[in-house]
């Protein structure tokens, strides 16, 4: 059985929602690589009764608590002084950890404050491990047959503390079980569709092994999870993966950690391909999701926003009278735009949006949502309309979302 971890976040600032907890996310990456599953998350400001529940209320959902944040030299800073009468303890001068702190200012160059020192004043039953880029010591406590350990909330000294001297720690005291998982990831199909596809296959599944449908926007990912020796379960998963993928690879666009964008590069690299983009609506965001991707250049042209329809006019070669009769948002548009768009920058993929993201620019005809999205390669010209949900940036992201899924259905044709 997989050893449980409870994560507990303190500071104000992620309350009044000013501070995104990206620690707690981190934390259970890493715990759940070491095969310790996280079971619970607890956010509480800056107040010492509050960290007494929630200390309280972790130490009965399982072994290990990790607790961040609080541990600086200012006064709002009252993690350490909590946890001092949490366990009726008192303060003792570590000379060690001053030692450390004392070379920090003096490589900085800068003058020793009191208030420093004191940052080397910590709990006598503790153990300390040493903050090697920063001055606030994690505090390793064992009690009831429990482990606590509190450390700094800024990010980049958890990681280091973590990385360095608490993920080690923690895997010699608590040997566990690798917790292994895959990820099945679809696209252009609902949760409940996709269910129904796989039903036979999820009822033959072995006990022991865990199936979560994970929905994100305009695609579902399938998480296969198990536990036990790492080779037995990688062979168990893939297995299973090798049962499931015949009946849903229309959907499949990749595995683990593979998002949409990385998996057309992977295709269009296969296919010896440059895309080019045209995207009116979008502004500019479908050629950020393709750039975001490492090596993007060796199968990304180049793209024009044309947002105006002089633009889509003048360098994009979209007749006067498409515009006039059809309008920006139209089939004959984006097939325009796409053909077009290939041929200006001597690709063999050409991609078009055009549509209204509003809030304002809707008709009967045409509501706010309504989206065009063209393809054109040497072998087809085509286009498909969408109607999404209301709301600019969500109409932007399925937009793309939708382009991606149709340079992938268009490829796999070619």
């Amino acid at each position: 059985m997989p050893v449980k971890a409870i994560l507990i976040s303190i500071g104000d600032e992620i309350l009044y929602g000013q501070t995104l907890d990206t620690n707690s996310h981190w934390m259970s990456k890493a715990l759940d690589y070491i095969g310790i599953q996280v079971v619970k998350k607890i956010t509480v400001g800056d107040v010492k009764e509050e960290i007494f529940i929630a200390l309280e209320e972790a130490k009965k959902s399982g072994s290990i608590i990790l607790l961040s944040g609080g541990l600086g030299p200012t006064n709002d800073d009252i993690t350490k002084i909590s946890l001092v009468e949490y366990f009726n303890t008192r303060l003792v001068r570590n000379e060690k950890v001053l030692q450390h702190i004392q070379n920090i200012f003096t490589m900085k160059g800068k003058e020793l404050m009191e208030s420093h020192e004191k940052q080397a004043d910590l709990p006598a039953n503790c153990t300390p491990i040493i903050n090697t880029v920063g001055t606030a010591s994690g505090m390793w406590f064992e009690f009831e047959g429990k482990v606590l350990v509190a450390m700094p909330g800024v990010p980049f000294e958890m990681i280091q503390l973590m990385n360095e001297g608490i993920l080690p720690k923690l895997k010699q005291q608590f040997l566990t079980d690798v917790i292994y998982h895959r990820m099945i990831r679809t696209i252009g199909i609902g949760e409940s569709s996709l269910a129904l596809i796989i039903k036979e296959w999820e009822e033959q599944l072995p006990k022991n092994i865990k199936l979560a449908y994970l929905p994100t926007m305009g695609a579902v990912k399938l998480r296969l999870t198990t536990s036990g020796e790492i080779e037995e379960v990688k062979q168990k998963l893939q297995h299973e993966i090798d049962t499931l993928l015949p009946l849903i690879d229309t959907y499949v666009y990749g595995l683990d950690d593979e998002s949409i964008e990385e998996a057309i590069g992977r295709m269009l690299k296969e296919c010896g391909y440059k895309l080019a983009i045209a995207e009116s609506c979008t502004g500019g965001y479908f050629s950020h999701k393709i750039t975001s991707v490492a090596g993007s250049s060796a199968w990304f042209k180049g793209a024009i926003v044309p947002y105006s329809n002089e633009l889509k006019r003048d360098q994009l070669g979209v007749a006067q009278e498409i515009l006039e009769k059809h309008g920006a948002v139209s089939e004959p548009v984006v097939l325009a735009l796409a053909k077009n768009v290939r041929k200006l920058f001597h690709c063999d993929v050409g991609v078009s949006i055009s549509g209204i993201a509003g809030p304002g620019g809707g008709s009967k005809e045409k509501p706010i949502g309504t989206v065009w999205i063209g393809y054109s390669d040497k072998n087809r010209t085509v286009a498909k309309k969408f109607q999404f949900v209301k709301g600019r940036e969500i109409i932007i992201k399925y937009s793309v979302i939708a382009a991606l899924n149709m340079i992938r259905m268009n490829l796999a044709k070619n």
